[in-house]
């Protein structure tokens, strides 16, 4: 018993003996990994610092989002892609231009009315094809650009041709969602055209694509003239997104001009011709590309849309007199090939027998959109009404081409 005593008060004192040390070792390790700690984690003791911290994270996570931009779906607001665009906002739009045979008039107030912008303007008479005035010829001429949602035309001239779809017939778009083609095309609405489009399928939209001319030149013997592009089979977005965005199309101001023009006269799809000396002027002929069976309803059809998108729709800002209206069609979107955003106004107007269609095409970056676009035609037939020309006599045609006014004698020259 006295040998057990002494052996667990040995013990004892050799405990008291170890406990300090180690106590000390874990206090030394507890120190040490705080040290590792902070070491890896410095704080950010000033304003400097902490800046570079946050932009640093910046940068990585806009490299960790950013992609190139799919152009059909773009929206210019708040988005991450404004400096996909390469094309200025602001350019000499008659740099190189040939205004010989033009009408000056409208000229004038088609430059007056671009305001420095980069884009281009076609003013022609619907009732003749005859170019008036072409600014930025070298833009309207080329191989063209995504119409955007011009091409919701040719989508309601289809819609109404194939029977299933008319101004008053409300389709269902979604839950809750239902829109008459006069709403749709007033409010340039995606879904109902892209409906239009899947209904229809590739084969009924290409017809009447061909029938409007998409994919060849609008112009008789027009130099430079280039003929657009119409895919020869449904782009990989889908038949849908042709509709109503245009994808995969390419379009010229001069390709919508005439279609417009063919809207404007009720069915007759003239050549655009641009005159360019007097004698060319003297013997002017209307010449007729094509007359459209049966599509007057489809225009009596679409009409109060194109009134609509102007009256309250997303071209509202063409609108200049309530008893002179305007008719027309808004396209905004991005085209990647050419790394621009793309603002598109296709209209005409209606003031006793000086009707004019007017297309601008705007190129650049966030300022351009339709209904920019659709401001800028409005300036033109505000200068052109503030000039009088309106309230002019209508502008006689040639000896050659009142004799040539009969329907007989109104042949293209294919025929």
């Amino acid at each position: 018993m006295a040998f057990n005593r002494v052996l667990l008060s040995a013990m004892l004192a050799l405990l008291v003996l170890l406990l300090p040390g180690a106590a000390q070792a874990i206090t030394a390790k507890k120190t040490s990994a705080k040290k590792i700690a902070t070491a890896k984690k410095p704080a950010l003791t000033s304003t400097a610092t902490r800046a570079k911290a946050n932009s640093t994270l910046v940068l990585r996570k806009a490299s960790l989002t950013t992609r190139r931009p799919q152009p059909s779906r773009f929206r210019q607001r708040n988005s991450p892609y404004a400096g996909f665009w390469t094309v200025p906002n602001f350019a000499d739009a008659t740099e190189g231009d040939v205004i010989d045979g033009e009408d000056l008039t409208i000229r004038r107030a088609a430059v007056e009315a671009l305001n420095g912008m980069n884009g281009a303007i076609v003013v022609a008479d619907p009732a003749t094809g005859r170019v008036l005035s072409m600014v930025n010829q070298k833009l309207v001429l080329q191989n063209g650009f995504q119409p955007c949602s011009t091409i919701k035309i040719l989508a309601s001239v289809a819609g109404v041709m194939d029977g299933q779809f008319s101004r008053d017939k409300v389709q269902k778009l979604g839950r809750g969602n239902y829109m008459d083609m006069t709403q749709a095309l007033a409010k340039s609405n995606n879904p109902y055209f892209a409906n239009i489009g899947r209904k229809l399928g590739y084969e009924k939209i290409n017809y009447y694509a061909k029938l409007l001319g998409l994919g060849e030149t609008a112009g008789l013997n027009i130099p430079g003239e280039q003929p657009g592009i119409w895919p020869d089979k449904e782009v990989p977005s889908g038949i849908g997104m042709m509709t109503s965005f245009g994808d995969g199309i390419n379009l010229t101001p001069l390709q919508l001009a005439s279609i417009v023009g063919m809207v404007a006269n009720n069915g007759t799809m003239y050549y655009m011709q641009y005159p360019r000396t007097q004698a060319e002027i003297e013997t002017f002929v209307p010449q007729v590309r094509r007359r459209l069976d049966n599509i007057e309803t489809a225009i009596q059809e679409i009409r109060p849309g194109m009134q609509g998108s102007v009256d309250f729709g997303s071209g509202r800002r063409a609108g200049y007199e309530d008893h002179e209206p305007i008719f027309g069609k808004t396209g905004t979107c991005t085209h990647s090939d050419h790394r621009t955003h793309l603002g598109w106004f296709g209209s005409f107007n209606e003031v006793g027998d000086r009707k004019l269609v007017v297309v601008v095409l705007l190129t650049g970056g966030k300022l351009v959109s339709g209904p920019v676009a659709s401001g800028v035609a409005g300036q033109v037939f505000r200068r052109l009404n503030e000039s009088r020309y309106f309230a002019s006599n209508p502008q006689p045609l040639s000896p050659n081409a009142v004799i040539a006014s009969g329907t007989s004698l109104f042949l293209s020259p294919e025929n």
